[in-house]
């Protein structure tokens, strides 16, 4: 992050390649909704890429961009509140034929409950180790590792009978 706050973009471009998935899970995990989810996402890397002077070096940049992403996500939100047209409205209960990345996360959304969700894309699209997550959410490890397993046999449930 910190060469990435110096301009280099061969590092900046690293750093996407690297998060973008993560990032886009997370982001899904607020909106439910592919194409608000990935806006976001590219906002969240414009906006890493102009406030990157910002991050302090020795801390937790993947921390740094959640809260980036949380915050827009959270305004994408509050938009939506304020008006929702109907064609966003039906889409919803449209029948899927093709799985994208987006149904998955959908399907992660309904089956999991938020910390189950937060453990699974921590661990998964984060690389994120039992007990790191079980200290970023004030869980032992023992709890993470079998939250995690409960998530994954949920997920494959549902899996199997779509």
């Amino acid at each position: 992050m910190t060469d990435t706050a110096r301009g280099d973009e061969e590092a900046f471009g690293l750093l996407y390649e690297h998060t973008r998935r993560g990032i886009y899970a997370f982001v899904y995990g607020y909106l439910k909704n592919e194409q608000d989810a990935e806006d976001i996402t590219q906002d969240v890397y414009i906006r890493i890429r102009r406030n990157a002077w910002q991050y302090r070096a020795g801390t937790d940049a993947r921390a740094w961009m959640f809260q980036i992403a949380k915050n827009l996500s959270l305004n994408r939100l509050r938009e939506r509140k304020r008006e929702v047209p109907l064609y966003e409205q039906q889409e919803d209960t449209m029948p899927v034929h093709n799985l994208s990345q987006g149904e998955v996360f959908d399907i992660m959304k309904r089956t999991l409950d938020e910390q189950e969700w937060e453990i699974v894309v921590l661990h998964l699209l984060w690389g994120y180790r039992h007990r790191e997550i079980g200290e970023k959410l004030s869980l032992p490890t023992g709890t993470v590792t079998s939250k995690y397993k409960r998530a994954l046999e949920k997920i494959k449930r549902v899996w199997g009978e779509r």
